[in-house]
């Protein structure tokens, strides 16, 4: 038997917050900076949904421990500055969020929009757990400290590694294919892919 939704819990970037497009960019840029080309997709293979470790540590691996820590100090900077000039919400229904990004920079990006006093005390970060997405560690995370079964729980998400990580936790997903991820890459078990924010609370409801 199916339980009913008690608790829809939010990624942040791309969600929310219209910043996956910002951190994609400025991803690129560095890849031409540092050695690393790449293009917008292949940065939304790779980066998209994942923590700012596991970002760092496949810079890492691909041109070394120095060079990981300089991308890794230039993107916050210049992602911070292009917040600061272009970021916009997301229109949609919040609950709680769980995001690979760090508080820092949900304070940043929520902070941003107006939407972080709305969330507050209802933000959690893959940093709070062992491993961040695809694992299910953060929803699960998020479900305990908010006190519902993750049977009852629904994920809003926008990106490969966080709609694997909602099934693994045993939630159902809606994926958002209004970002940068093509929808095949969202779809499977579970996951009902959908492409205007607006239309999620009529889903909700439906689920």
């Amino acid at each position: 038997m199916i339980k009913p939704i008690e608790l829809v819990i939010f990624d942040c970037d791309g969600v929310l917050v219209d910043s996956e497009r910002i951190a994609a960019r400025v991803q690129v840029a560095l890849g031409a900076e540092l050695g690393w080309p790449l293009t917008e997709d292949e940065v939304v293979d790779r980066f998209i949904g994942r923590s700012h470790a596991a970002i760092r540590e496949r810079v890492a691996t691909q041109l070394g421990e120095d060079t990981a820590a300089t991308w890794s100090e230039r993107f916050e900077q210049l992602h911070r500055e292009a917040v600061d000039a272009e970021i916009a919400p997301v229109e949609g229904l919040p609950t709680c969020v769980a995001s690979s990004g760090s508080h820092d920079k949900m304070r940043h990006t929520l902070g941003r929009t107006g939407l972080y006093e709305r969330f507050a005390g209802r933000i959690f970060s893959a940093t709070e757990v062992a491993h961040g997405k695809p694992a299910p560690d953060l929803f699960l995370h998020a479900a305990r400290q908010m006190g519902v079964d993750p049977a009852a729980c629904v994920v809003v998400e926008d990106s490969r590694p966080g709609v694997r990580a909602a099934r693994a936790a045993g939630m159902r997903s809606f994926g958002y294919a209004g970002g940068l991820t093509p929808a095949e890459r969202l779809e499977g078990p579970d996951t009902t892919v959908f492409y205007d924010m607006r239309e999620l609370p009529k889903l909700i409801a439906e689920r």
